[in-house]
């Protein structure tokens, strides 16, 4: 919607916008800033995909795939794979669910 047509349909509230004051105070045109997000630009590593699984087969398979890409070390690979079966999936954090992004952002 134009500008234009804007304050023809909402005079009082476009009155209210250009004057700065109340609850509309906004520029015209401005850009708003992008709401600020906790994880923006988070790249996740092993243990971010490790806390999604639900089972330890299913860890095991991560960390293969991630190695066999070249996301993890040889070395890297075998620490977690050690921590993993010493000390458990739930050692790498809590699950992250469906969703974990959205809620704790």
């Amino acid at each position: 919607m134009e500008k234009k047509e804007f304050k023809k349909k909402f005079p009082k509230l476009a009155a209210e916008i250009e004057s700065g004051e109340g609850k509309a105070a906004i520029e015209f045109g401005a850009e708003r800033p992008a709401p600020s997000r906790k994880f923006a630009g988070h790249e996740p590593v092993a243990i971010d995909f490790i806390r999604r699984c639900t089972t330890e087969d299913q860890a095991y398979e991560i960390i293969e795939y991630l190695e066999k890409r070249g996301e993890v070390t040889k070395e890297a690979a075998d620490e977690l794979c050690k921590q993993l079966r010493e000390e458990g999936l739930r050692s790498f954090g809590r699950k992250k669910e469906h969703g974990f992004y959205e809620r704790e952002g």
